[in-house]
């Protein structure tokens, strides 16, 4: 046990704090997970990084771990004034800049075709023709859907923001068709209860494999599909920012380049 970074309270104190700054329950698990593991550890940040590489940790874990690991030292410094120190020499490690897979629209629309339970296949179609991401299609329910103005309201999406997405027309009527009341979550297992994002993910994965796709295909794909396929209508990049809830232009820009075009004027790449 990391004694020096750690009390019989560590715990409730980084939580209060991840709860404060309204971190995802994704976020809230994955820093209380690094973090537990560092102070058992008993090594120091730059130690336990190192630690994590020598035993083939991704990189993105290695980063995770390090943003953790500086989030809980920030908490602790605030009581001692020594920790700013150790935060400083605990090394950021860089993202790998790695082009996301995009599919083509044919091979999206056979993964669709390939897949024959009607809530999976709306599953797949909403993924691809409104950009969200799988934990919000997971959490959306019958109230965020206006059909009459055709948009989806995502609530404290990624970073506690809201966003809208459009509603592609053609989706309307497989929605109708899954619920008659409407009410709660919009797609439940056939026991009534929440998927899992691991649901969603295999989903997606025996769609591509079925459609003969060999690239790594998840739910992220059809997010990046989404993006690149706007883009390649001409649609701004600032309003594709927008849509898929980028605070940072920075981060959209992996699409590449601007064009003008009102946002009231964008279809979804479902309906080209």
């Amino acid at each position: 046990m990391n004694k020096a970074l750690s009390d019989a309270n560590w715990k409730n104190l980084l939580l209060d704090e991840l709860k404060l700054k309204g971190y995802s329950k994704k976020t809230v698990s994955a820093y209380l997970f690094h973090v537990t593991k560092f102070i058992e550890s008993g090594l120091n940040p730059r130690e336990f990084l190192l630690n994590l590489i020598n035993n083939k940790k991704s990189k993105e874990t290695v980063r995770v771990a390090g943003f953790a690991i500086k989030f809980y030292l920030s908490i602790k410094a605030r009581q001692n004034k020594e920790i700013n120190q150790i935060i400083e020499k605990t090394p950021n490690i860089k993202r790998d800049k790695r082009l996301p897979v995009i599919l083509s629209k044919n091979e999206i629309e056979n993964m669709i075709i390939c897949t024959k339970n009607f809530g999976h296949r709306t599953i797949l179609m909403l993924l691809y023709s409104s950009g969200m991401r799988a934990s919000e299609i997971i959490n959306l329910r019958w109230e965020d859907i206006d059909f009459n103005r055709n948009i989806i309201h995502i609530k404290l999406a990624k970073g506690g923001k809201d966003r809208i997405v459009m509603l592609s027309p053609k989706l309307k009527k497989n929605l109708k068709a899954l619920d008659i009341e409407k009410k709660g979550l919009v797609f439940k297992t056939n026991r009534n209860k929440k998927y899992s994002l691991r649901t969603i993910e295999v989903i997606v994965k025996k769609a591509a494999e079925k459609a003969g796709i060999t690239k790594h295909v998840t739910p992220h794909t059809l997010r990046h599909s989404f993006a690149t396929h706007l883009l390649e209508h001409g649609i701004d990049i600032r309003y594709i920012q927008k849509l898929l809830g980028h605070s940072d232009l920075k981060t959209t820009m992996i699409y590449t380049n601007v064009s003008k075009r009102d946002i009231s004027k964008i279809k979804s790449p479902i309906d080209f």
